[in-house]
């Protein structure tokens, strides 16, 4: 069985990232964005694929818009973040 896709793996990465810079757990995540947080660990691993509805929800609970959120997923599939991030070191 193949793994997740490199967008999935990007969005649970962009997800995760987030959460971790707001200092939230999975659980308070999933109460701020009332969803559940078996369903939020599963979308930082790579194993869900959110609808939008799903997805505007999880980005408010970020603090992010729909947009923002896929454009942090997009800058991680293309490498974008880890070239910035190695020229800061």
């Amino acid at each position: 069985m193949p793994g997740p896709s490199p967008f999935k793996r990007a969005l649970g990465e962009a997800v995760a990232t987030r959460r971790q810079e707001l200092d939230l757990t999975q659980e308070q995540l999933s109460l701020r964005a009332e969803l559940h947080q078996r369903w939020i660990s599963n979308v930082e691993t790579g194993k869900r694929n959110p609808s939008y509805a799903s997805l505007r929800r999880l980005a408010t609970g970020l603090d992010l818009t729909a947009s923002e959120l896929l454009a942090r997923a997009e800058r991680i599939e293309t490498g974008e973040s880890a070239a910035v991030n190695a020229g800061a070191r």
